[in-house]
Formats: structure tokens, C-alpha cells, sequence
């Protein structure tokens, strides 16, 4: 049956008249209790509302979903409401909705889903900046779904092939409509479950631009709390994966054997082809199970490349292995490994491979070969830093780490520069980690040579022999937890022993956000003091008072705080005084009785042993960033009212 507009009027065309910049396609069956969430996440979106159409098509609902959408097209000008009988499925109200779609681009959100307040705003103008055909927005899962790729560099235009995009094929994405008319794309109508594939894929695969933004999160998948999410539904698994091997079909017509089209494979693999061989194909009898396995083995067969095997994580590459070799037993028995219990503990080779703990491993009677069980390539450090601290000159780091599935028996800390590595030892314990460095000794007993140094973490694993036999290393670099930030990422002084003082400052690296410290005792790319700001008042006597303060952390109690005038080649060094306060903050003074005329900029000389900074003093009130230096005219004369005169110019 056709959709009808009957309770809502046409949604308004923009500002001016003209065509609305994207049009949000929402359909909508049987969810009246997140309408509110779903819907309302795009009224209250800060992209203007005229330049947003909303189209939702109510597919045949009975829970007041209806009813719901009516009121809100009378209180929303840009919302438009469509009805059509039940579909069973998203395809065809999101088809409905396209057939209506009047913007410069498309939007599908899911009526039990959200978007970020400021996702359309970003979406469209990256869309806008780069000319894109289709733009990714950051995905984040909510209420016990996961989302199904972790987005995190913006890009204005990415490879199909060498980019994570493709792991996401779902419809809440932003398309250009003029591209979606183009190629006819259309969603495939009367299915409950990969009814986006075909476009999702298609769209891919012909977009001259495909780009991401991944600088905050644009769109919240939502798990249902009664579990009626449609990737949750009891599925007729054979006719599924006919279907899917359909969709295959088109992949391969658009994309020629060889690495690229297996790069696409290993995604279908894990998602579609061996998806249902977990609790579903458990719950089926011996002839149900047998009728799954048929099913699949032809898109085994077809697409299982050396590659894609090679891809696989072992469960699934056991599960393709089995299917297609026809050996039924051992394929129940790994997916009740994965699915009801667990697999037994790794293998560990003298030559370092690791092989997972499933059913069969080597075993004579079975015809599994190793290749199905290796993990070696797979086993990463996952690793967790705390927020870094300075305690007194010793920078201390903790956090968790492990091998899964092997654990972890020892770790240790590398610092990096090229190729210069030095090791700090570390305690490891239950998971957890921490060391201590230390730049007087951090350097394999000595002092940390100036440079800008990377942190690593080193963590092995031994086998059920213990230390004295085959063993497994991996080395992650760290990154905080909370990022970059607080008092422990400002530069202060560190000690060194007999190498003398240096500047040390916590920095990450971009993009990846890696912990780096650098050091240096003449040149420093983060120098100290870049709070340092500064006053100057008169007194009656028409002298005047330079006061500054500054944060100056890992100070030697021994230091020399001195302000200087400068003036080209000139420097008067002031008689000053400096007060400790809490936090490591200082506050300097000098009273000036005269001096040489002219004008001058205000600079703090700090000195600790062979460690010697100048820093320029800003005025109090110049904004953060600001560049000018704090400067003071001495008149000729020292009478007090020219006196006075140039310290109101000063204190501007």
C-alpha cells in the first residue's frame, strides 16, 4: 500500500523558500516509548530547525505511535508524518521516506535510537566541506548495545578498503541525496534483518568521497529493554543466509577477485555468513543444525580465500573450516566453546606461537589443522594508564595490562628516542603495573639525556611451564585514560643528579595520543611558565612595585627568582623577592627606585645550578595566548608625577 501524508501536513521547504539542507527519514514501528528520546534528539538539534525536514512513516503501529507522531507534526512546522500498513521491516517506510526527501541530503535515524544535539551541524558541513557522497558520524553503543565500529579520526575522505568504514553498513549515516537518486538506491522491502546491506554496500563502493567525523559522538545505538531490537528476532537462518549469499552476489560484481574484494569478505564473514552459528544454530536440532550448515557451506566455499581465513579470529576460522569439510560434530563443539562455555587455556610453542584452547586441538582423530587455532598475530597488549604524577622529580605511572587469552607474568617500561631505548623495571602484580622514573637514574642507572623521550610498556607471558620455558612479549605505547591535561602535564624543573636540572614536560603525541616526555636543559619545545603575569602599582613616594606570580613546579629550594628589565641589549637585573605559596606557586616583587630611561620588557630570570630560563612576563590581563610582553617606561626625570604618568601607560 502507499504511504499517505493524511495526519500531518507537508513539512515546510527552508528559509526563503529554499530546499531544507537534510532530511531526517525516521520509520517508525511500535516504538512509542523512545519516540520521545528518538524524535526529540532531533528537535533539539543547534543546526537551525528551517534547515531540517523530518519525515517519520509510521508503519503500521498500534502502540500509540501513531497518535504520538499526529501530535507532534501539529507542534512542528518541519515535521512530516506518513502512514502505511505493517511492512515487516525498516525497508520500505524508509523507501516512503526517500520518495519525500526534499534536502541536499539524507539522514536515516532508527526511532529507537538518538543523535548527538550538534550532529547534524557537523555531519552536513563536513558533507559540505569535502564534497562528499556519504560521511560517517562517531557511533557510540548505550543501554547494552554495542556499537559496531569505534570511529575515532575525523578524515575527509577514506578508503573503503583501508578504513573501518565498511564494518558499518547500517542506514544512520548522512548520504547526498542527489548521489542516493543517481544510482537508484533503494532499501530492500519485507525484511526484518540486513535489510540495509545492498545500499549500504552500494553506496560505498560507487561514493567518489566518503568521509568521517569522528571529533565527538553523533549517533546512540540503544538496546531495547525488552530485547525486541530486529538483530535480536528469531530469524529463519536458511533462507537468511540464501538471502545474504544474494548480497554476496552483488559485492563481487562490483569488486574484482584479489585482496580488495577479501578485505570485504573478512567483514562478511563476521558478519553475516557466520553470525548465526552461536545460540541459534545451538537451539535447533541435529536436522536444524545440519540444514544451517548447508546453507552456508556454498558461501564457504564461493568466498573463504587463504586471505580471509587467515583474518578470521579462530573461532570463526574453526567455524568456516568445519563447514567446509562437513564435520558437524566438531563444528557444535566449538560453538558450544564459545557460546555455553569457554575455551580451555592457550598453547604456547617453544618457537612462540600460541594456539587457542578449542575442542580437537591436535587431536589424532581429528582432521583440524594448527593453522585453525593459531592466535599468535592476535594476542595484543591491552593495556589501561592512569593519570601520570610527579612526586617530588620522580614521574610515577600505574595502570592494568594482559595478554589476552594468556595473562601476563612480567612487565617492564621502555622509554624511546629513534632508536635509543632505555628500561625501567616495573612491579606487576594480579593485572595491575607500576613504575617509577626517575630522570637522574631512568637512564639504565644514570641521568635521562635531554630529548623528547616515548613511553612504552613491555609485558610477557610465560606458558604453564613457568619462566623457564617458551615465553610471549608485546610492547603498547601508552596513552592516559583522561587525556591530556592538569597540573602533571605542565612543564616544570626536574633534577637530573650530577647532569643538573632540565625542563621536563608530559605532552601527547597526534593523533594517537601517545605519553611522551620532553627534556631538556637549553632547549625545550614547552617551556616554563606560560601563566606568568604580572602588576605594577605606585606608591605615595612615587616608586613603583612589580609583582608577578607563576606556577613553577619541581623549583629547587635553592633557585634564584630575579626579574629583569630588558631593553635590547640592555638587562638590569632587579632586587627581588620570591614567595613559595601552596601548588607550587610563586609570587615575585621588586620595588624600582629609578633607572635607566627608556622602555622596557619585564622578564623573570630563573636560575637552578647550570639550568637558566628567562621568561617573558605578560600583563595581568591579557587574555590566554596573548603574545605581548609586559613593557614599563622610565621617564628622564624621576620626578613622582611623570613617574606616575608612565605607570598608567604601564598598567594598561
Amino acid at each position: 500500500m502507499p504511504a499517505s501524508d493524511d495526519l500531518a501536513t507537508r513539512a515546510p521547504t527552508g528559509p526563503h523558500g529554499a530546499a531544507p539542507t537534510v532530511s531526517v527519514i525516521v520509520p517508525v514501528h511500535n516504538t512509542r516509548r523512545y519516540l520521545d528520546r528518538s524524535l526529540g534528539s532531533v528537535f533539539a538539534q543547534t543546526l537551525d530547525q528551517r534547515r531540517i525536514e523530518v519525515i517519520a512513516v509510521d508503519d503500521g503501529s498500534t502502540d500509540g505511535s501513531a497518535e504520538w507522531l499526529a501530535e507532534q507534526a501539529r507542534r512542528h512546522a518541519n515535521l512530516t508524518v506518513l502512514r502505511q500498513e505493517a511492512s515487516g521491516g525498516a525497508g520500505r517506510p524508509r523507501n516512503a521516506g526517500l520518495d519525500r526527501a526534499t534536502g541536499d541530503y539524507v539522514f536515516f535515524l532508527d526511532s529507537d535510537d538518538r543523535l548527538d544535539t550538534e550532529a547534524l551541524y557537523w555531519l552536513t558541513r563536513t558533507a559540505q566541506k569535502n564534497g562528499s557522497d556519504v560521511v560517517y558520524g562517531r557511533i557510540a553503543g548505550a543501554d547494552g548495545r554495542a556499537a559496531p565500529v569505534d570511529l575515532r579520526t575525523t578524515s575527509e575522505e577514506v578508503s573503503v578498503f583501508d578504513s573501518p568504514v565498511y564494518w558499518s553498513l547500517a542506514a544512520y549515516k548522512l548520504f547526498r541525496r542527489s548521489f542516493v537518486e543517481r544510482h537508484r538506491l533503494r532499501f530492500v522491502e519485507g525484511r526484518l534483518l540486513a535489510e540495509d546491506l545492498p545500499f549500504g554496500i552500494t553506496a560505498l563502493l560507487r561514493a567518489e568521497v566518503v568521509s568521517v567525523f569522528a571529533d565527538r559522538t553523533c549517533y546512540y545505538l540503544h538496546g531495547r529493554e525488552d530485547n525486541s531490537n530486529a538483530t535480536r528476532q528469531d530469524i529463519d537462518w536458511c533462507e537468511y543466509l540464501d538471502y545474504i549469499g544474494t548480497v554476496l552476489e552483488r559485492v563481487a560484481a562490483e569488486v574484482p577477485p584479489g585482496p580488495d574484494r577479501d578485505k570485504l569478505m573478512v567483514r562478511h564473514f563476521h558478519g553475516e555468513i557466520l553470525m548465526p552459528f552461536g545460540a541459534s544454530y545451538l537451539g535447533r536440532d541435529g536436522a536444524g543444525r545440519r540444514a544451517m550448515a548447508a546453507a552456508a557451506r556454498p558461501l564457504v566455499a564461493q568466498y573463504l580465500t587463504d586471505r580471509v581465513r587467515a583474518a578470521l579470529p579462530p573461532g570463526l576460522r574453526l567455524r568456516a573450516h568445519c563447514l567446509r569439510a562437513g564435520l558437524d560434530e566438531e563444528l557444535t563443539a566449538v560453538v558450544r566453546a564459545d557460546t555455553e562455555t569457554r575455551p580451555g587455556p592457550p598453547h604456547l610453542d617453544d618457537d612462540g606461537r600460541v594456539y587457542a584452547g578449542y575442542p580437537y586441538f591436535r587431536d589424532p582423530r581429528r582432521e583440524v589443522p594448527d593453522a585453525c587455532y593459531d592466535l599468535t598475530d592476535r594476542v595484543v597488549l591491552r593495556q589501561r594508564l592512569d593519570h601520570p604524577h610527579w612526586v617530588g622529580g620522580v614521574l610515577h605511572l600505574r595502570g592494568t595490562a594482559t595478554l589476552p587469552p594468556l595473562g601476563g607474568d612480567g612487565a617492564e617500561l621502555l622509554l624511546r628516542r629513534g632508536s635509543t631505548t632505555h628500561r625501567v623495571p616495573a612491579r606487576y602484580e594480579d593485572g595491575a603495573w607500576r613504575a617509577a622514573v626517575d630522570p637522574a637514574t631512568a637512564a639504565d642507572g644514570g641521568p635521562l639525556p635531554d630529548g623528547t623521550w616515548g613511553f612504552k610498556l613491555a609485558l610477557t607471558a610465560y606458558g604453564t611451564g613457568g619462566a623457564g620455558g617458551p615465553a610471549l612479549r608485546r610492547e603498547a605505547w601508552l596513552v592516559p585514560e583522561d587525556g591530556d591535561g592538569g597540573p602533571d602535564f605542565a612543564p616544570r624543573i626536574a633534577g637530573r643528579g650530577p647532569a643538573g636540572p632540565a625542563v621536563a614536560a608530559l605532552f601527547l603525541s597526534r593523533p594517537h595520543g601517545h605519553l611522551h616526555l620532553d627534556l631538556g636543559r637549553d632547549k625545550v619545545s614547552r617551556p616554563l611558565g606560560a601563566d606568568l603575569r604580572g602588576t605594577a602599582d605606585a606608591t605615595r613616594s612615587g616608586r613603583a612595585t612589580l609583582t608577578a606570580h607563576l606556577t613553577l613546579p619541581g623549583c629547587p629550594v635553592d633557585a634564584e627568582l630575579r626579574l629583569l628589565l630588558v631593553d635590547g641589549a640592555r638587562t638590569v637585573a632587579l632586587r627581588t623577592t620570591a614567595v613559595r605559596e601552596a601548588g607550587d606557586h610563586y609570587t615575585v616583587r621588586s620595588l624600582l627606585r629609578g633607572g635607566p630611561p627608556g622602555t622596557w620588557r619585564v622578564v623573570l630570570r630563573v636560575t637552578a645550578g647550570p639550568l637558566r630560563r628567562e621568561l617573558p612576563v605578560r600583563p595581568a590581563a591579557a587574555p590566554p595566548g596573548a603574545a605581548d610582553p609586559l613593557t614599563l617606561t622610565v621617564p628622564p626625570s624621576g620626578t613622582r608625577a611623570r613617574l606616575r604618568r608612565a605607570l598608567r601607560r604601564f598598567r594598561r
